[in-house]
């Protein structure tokens, strides 16, 4: 794929089960939305869910199944996304052993998760290599698919960051290949005088000042001159960017809003706390949760005025409700307006409204799992096709590319 004409996204999910809302509107909802716009690719992370759980992994298999229902259920489409697993797809292992020889261990232990996790998992023996280079699988996974963009909240920049740096290293080790400058003077020549000195031009402009304007001019120049191979397209790109030929992908973050989705105890939203709404909750069962949560403290008697900013089920209106509903709140909680019941119930309306039809969808995918069987075999067979592409070059790359055997 040509670097310029490339609009292909990646992300993947550990497979924890039936997902919550905060799954929902924190990636879910974001990817059903990517999918309209780009070439996305969304697998089940189900080897990373062993860097942390090793010890027991009886649940992987069925939580990866009630994950992509609900997947399937908000409204992903195998037809406009690519939907696979990564363990089937054994490109993901190959690569991710390659980067290991070439990651820095200072790499590892500086991001940023690493100590978080092992301060947080303190019941985990997380000594393990598995835990220590998940980044190095994590950027495998993406740099497979050679996409652009990868989404992350603002949060998760400096995962990204990781992955541009090991295909940045990749890159600089294994990109040159051999008379690469004399290859690069004959793409010129194809280029024709005009066209090779306006290029030439851009470069210095790019290279010496760091111009982006004259690095996306380049590319432009590039895109536009039809007759050139995918070959030379890929030496001019490298040597545009100070590089060799790019064998690996240097994606870009997607940086995407996240809208903070609160538990019923007002704590973030997670298993863990067992404060989850499910994506798929049954009606009954919400209207329980919504009635038992938390409010402000200060409201101890009908009578008592509170503060919204106080109160769980604020954050939930901010989310579902409209300004006007809103406003009703604001006002009947710090006038004693309305009773804490009066306030729930209303935020119960719009999560109903949103996650009734995934759970019809949901129960209609239940009962037809061959059906999500065969959509996720066939996402496994497209991502492989892809995933092997990228394998031999870079098994060419670094030397294991024996076509006698």
């Amino acid at each position: 794929m040509s670097l310029i004409e490339n609009n292909r996204v990646v992300s993947g999910m550990r497979p924890t089960g039936a997902l919550h809302l905060g799954n929902y509107h924190g990636a879910l909802k974001n990817w059903i939305k990517l999918q309209h716009e780009y070439d996305c690719f969304y697998f089940v992370a189900d080897w990373h869910a062993l860097t942390t759980h090793y010890d027991d992994p009886a649940q992987v298999e069925r939580n990866t199944w009630e994950m992509v229902t609900d997947w399937l259920a908000a409204g992903l489409n195998p037809k406009s996304s690519t939907i696979f697993v990564q363990s089937k797809v054994l490109e993901h292992a190959e690569l991710h052993l390659l980067l290991s020889m070439i990651a820095p261990l200072s790499w590892l232990e500086r991001v940023p998760t690493y100590k978080d996790q092992i301060e947080k998992l303190k019941e985990r023996d997380l000594a393990t290599y598995g835990f220590l280079g998940y980044p190095v699988l994590q950027s495998s996974d993406i740099l497979l698919y050679r996409p652009a963009h990868v989404p992350v909240g603002e949060d998760q920049v400096a995962h990204v960051e990781i992955t541009r740096e090991l295909a940045r290293r990749f890159n600089h080790l294994y990109g040159r290949e051999p008379g690469f400058e004399d290859k690069v003077e004959k793409a010129l020549k194809s280029m024709g005088k005009s066209s090779a000195k306006k290029f030439k031009a851009l470069r210095k402009s790019y290279q010496e000042k760091g111009f982006d304007d004259s690095l996306q001019s380049a590319y432009q120049l590039i895109s536009e001159l039809s007759h050139l191979t995918i070959a030379d397209r890929e030496r001019l790109q490298g040597y545009l960017e100070g590089s060799g030929r790019s064998i690996l992908v240097e994606p870009q973050s997607l940086l995407t809003p996240v809208p903070k989705m609160p538990g019923l105890d007002g704590q973030k939203m997670s298993k863990s706390y067992g404060n989850t709404i499910a994506l798929r909750e049954d009606p009954d069962d919400l209207v329980k949760k919504i009635k038992t949560m938390p409010t402000d403290p200060a409201r101890v008697r009908r009578t008592d005025p509170g503060t919204p900013e106080k109160c769980p089920v604020w954050d939930f209106h901010k989310i579902y409700s409209d300004e006007i509903t809103q406003r009703w709140v604001n006002e009947g909680c710090t006038t004693a307006g309305i009773g804490c019941i009066d306030c729930k119930m209303k935020v119960v309306e719009p999560i109903q409204a949103e996650i009734a039809p995934i759970r019809a969808r949901g129960q209609e995918l239940e009962r037809h799992q061959d059906h999500v069987h065969a959509i996720i075999k066939e996402g496994c067979d497209a991502a492989r096709e892809v995933a092997n592409e990228t394998m031999t070059d870079v098994r060419k790359a670094v030397g294991l590319q024996y076509s006698e055997i």
